[in-house]
């Protein structure tokens, strides 16, 4: 089929148990497309007209009947049809905004766009709320078994929003960006009231909602560094009678989770396939009596991992039934691959026709990328994960900012650089990943350094002809390693930084989404805001709360707030706004930084010096035959010297990083008292050569 979104595709409901069931699928081109399998051939039970890019697609009907009737929503319009492809209802809603999400319950409909939620019965409007943050999905709680409708909203913010009609009844922290909201078990487990959620960086949990609070039942973190939750369904697909967990993620991995006697989820099998699972579904298909996995691909691909033996137990008569039908299979796939050359042949020539004749308008083939751009905790670095419909060429990365690529495990590309003439040009970075054939989702890590800020650009060149490229722009904010948290803690020394002037609520409010990511493009609603954050790096913290004409900024690291100063006093100048700029200095919080920098330096410095004895040891080893007359601690380096020296080549920079980190702290903490200590800097990197922690306070604290 064409490009897909996230939860596209569903199985409708069998006429009797492990009976075959029918797949159906909406895709970028509006087409609604329901097959079944004959003989391993997908045979097409309807197929509706182009339209609208298909961003959802339900099944509903009436409570407690097989759910049969297909529900898509495509810009602001919901459709319905019948399992047999008729169309029963067109509904226009009165969002201005394309629907991102959608959830369908007997005659109650759940909507939104990208921060509006939405609620009809019977298609007239119930209940509306505008999201502090965007909203990526929807569902609501079983009605038939829960006595109150309880909608649930996953934001963009790390959380979850429960809602009772217009208003939040309570609002529940998560530890990534929720992606996608699932009922336990299909039905919201033994209580009804059982959410699962798997989150954009990779996390999956269970969460209790009752009428007055939520209860965490289990997480599962995403030590493997594996992609993001798109989907997740529940089937007993290991047939002990016990539903299992299917996950699809956008890295391509599918898993099938167990949950054992404790409730917890177990992994039990997992797939890798080459580009992100937009949808995932438990049934039967391909053959009655068999149980298997349908999951859909971004680039229109519908896959089954059957539990059909692959091998069978042949008899003398059943080889050669087996032989005929392998045969066929063979001559039919022939068939269709001829076909589709004769196709694309003519396709080719009727493309250099119209391309060559005097009416001929610019003909670039148009293709849809899907690019996501994020700030991972654990290492503090930005994911790029670029995936195409079609396969990849190569892709030029460039920036106007300094910045450092990371090596993925993941990727076989070919990168190559470029020298950059960063003076006259502002060029900071110039790569060319290379793809391999068939590579249609690449991704990349790159770390950036507070206070330099700019424009990355991706431009992204597919396997078709003509050559066209595309271009992606990522803004490398000034505080990018900042992350949004929900609580902070005050005891720390602090920093404080106020502006006053004449400035709108909205205003201040751009000039924060400027500085620092993850905050909403829309200004809240209230008069007043506050948000938290966290150095995804150094675990120093922010706060900032704003309102019309004041804004006060809060950390215990001196060089944010420096950042901060700079940055605003530009933005204010550019718009010829006054500001009044005031600020607090805590001396304390220099020492505290200083502690928070302390082992991962520390650290740093400690396997620089193990990767510069490794090659000398070694010499020692070959030239003693053996590493007994080492001490411990050299045949330790000798021992884990390639995991060392991959480590070190994973990180580079790092110790440079760190040594930056603490000259800008040490110029800022002056700068703030009105001095220049740029002279000085020297004298601290010889300190910080022979590091010694009480050494360079005394020097942060003599200078």
């Amino acid at each position: 089929v064409g490009v897909t979104s996230q939860k596209t595709m569903k199985l409708l409901p069998a006429s009797k148990h492990r009976a075959a069931q029918k797949v159906v699928i909406g895709d970028h081109d509006g087409v609604v497309l329901c097959f079944g399998m004959k003989k391993g051939e997908a045979v097409a039970v309807f197929k509706t007209l182009p339209g609208q890019k298909i961003a959802r697609l339900e099944l509903g009907g009436v409570l407690n009947t097989p759910q049969e009737k297909i529900f898509i929503a495509a810009g602001s319009e919901i459709r319905g049809f019948t399992k047999r492809g008729k169309q029963f209802l067109s509904f226009e809603t009165n969002l201005t905004e394309s629907i991102k999400a959608m959830h369908i319950s007997g005659s109650d409909l759940f909507l939104s766009a990208s921060y509006i939620y939405n609620h009809y019965c019977d298609c007239k409007d119930q209940h509306y709320y505008l999201s502090a943050d965007k909203i990526n999905d929807v569902i609501c709680l079983p009605v038939e078994r829960v006595p109150q409708i309880t909608p649930i909203l996953a934001c963009q913010d790390r959380v979850l929003r429960v809602l009772q009609g217009s208003d939040v009844m309570y609002e529940i922290e998560v530890p990534g960006p929720p992606a996608v909201l699932a009922l336990h078990n299909g039905n919201g487990g033994n209580s009804g009231e059982d959410l699962l959620f798997g989150t954009a960086d990779g996390k999956l949990g269970l969460i209790q909602i009752t009428t007055s609070k939520p209860v965490h039942k289990w997480e599962v973190g995403n030590e493997r560094k594996r992609g993001g939750i798109l989907c997740i369904d529940s089937f007993d697909i290991m047939g002990d009678g016990v539903k299992d967990l299917l996950v699809g993620r956008d890295d391509g991995m599918v898993e099938v989770y167990s949950l054992d006697n404790t409730e917890e989820p177990v992994l039990r099998f997992d797939l890798a396939l080459s580009e992100s699972v937009t949808s995932i579904q438990g049934g039967c298909v391909g053959k009655d009596g068999y149980d298997e996995i349908v999951v859909s691909t971004y680039s229109g691909w519908v896959t089954g991992l059957t539990t059909e033996p692959v091998h069978k137990e042949s008899g003398p008569g059943e080889e050669l039934k087996i032989n005929q039908e392998m045969q066929s299979k063979i001559s039919s796939l022939r068939n269709e691959l001829e076909h589709l050359q004769y196709k694309v042949l003519q396709e080719r020539e009727n493309y250099q026709q119209s391309s060559q004749s005097s009416k001929a308008k610019s003909a670039a083939p148009p293709f849809s990328i899907n690019d996501k751009f994020t700030l991972n905790k654990d290492d503090a670095s930005y994911s790029l994960i670029l995936e195409v419909q079609t396969a990849i060429d190569n892709v030029l990365i460039q920036s106007d900012v300094p910045i450092d690529l990371l090596d993925v495990d993941k990727n076989s590309a070919v990168v190559s650089f470029s020298s950059c003439d960063s003076e006259s040009n502002d060029n900071f970075l110039l790569a060319t990943y290379r793809c391999q054939a068939n590579t249609t989702r690449l991704e990349l890590k790159i770390r950036s350094i507070e206070g330099q800020y700019g424009t990355l650009q991706a431009y992204v060149t597919p396997r078709i002809q003509p050559k066209t490229c595309q271009v992606r722009q990522y803004h490398i904010k000034p505080l990018s390693l900042h992350q949004r948290t929900h609580c902070i803690d005050h005891s720390r020394p602090m920093n404080t930084l106020t502006l006053t002037g004449q400035f709108s609520f909205a205003e201040v409010h751009s000039w924060v989404v400027f500085c620092l990511p993850e905050v909403p493009e829309k200004p809240p609603a209230g008069e007043c805001v506050t948000f938290h954050f966290q150095n995804t790096f150094l675990d120093t913290q922010l706060e900032s709360v704003y309102r019309k004409g004041e804004g006060v900024f809060k950390s215990d690291n001196i060089s944010t707030i420096s950042i901060l100063k700079d940055v605003l006093s530009k933005e204010a100048t550019k718009r010829k706004i006054n500001l009044n700029i005031s600020y607090e200095i805590n001396e304390v919080s220099v020492r505290h930084t200083l502690m928070l920098i302390h082992p991962k330096l520390e650290y740093q410095l400690l396997l620089a010096k193990k990767v510069q004895l490794i090659d000398a040891l070694k010499e020692l080893q070959v030239h003693e035959g053996n590493t007994n007359f080492l001490i411990p601690e050299y045949r330790c380096i000798l021992e884990e010297a390639d995991h060392l020296q991959e480590e070190y080549k994973k990180q580079p920079a790092h110790l440079e990083r760190l040594y930056g980190m603490i000259t800008d702290l040490f110029i800022d903490k002056f700068k703030f008292k009105g001095t220049n200590v740029k002279t000085k800097v020297p004298l601290l990197l010889q300190i910080l050569d022979s590091y010694d922690q009480n050494a360079l306070i005394a020097f942060f604290d003599a200078a």
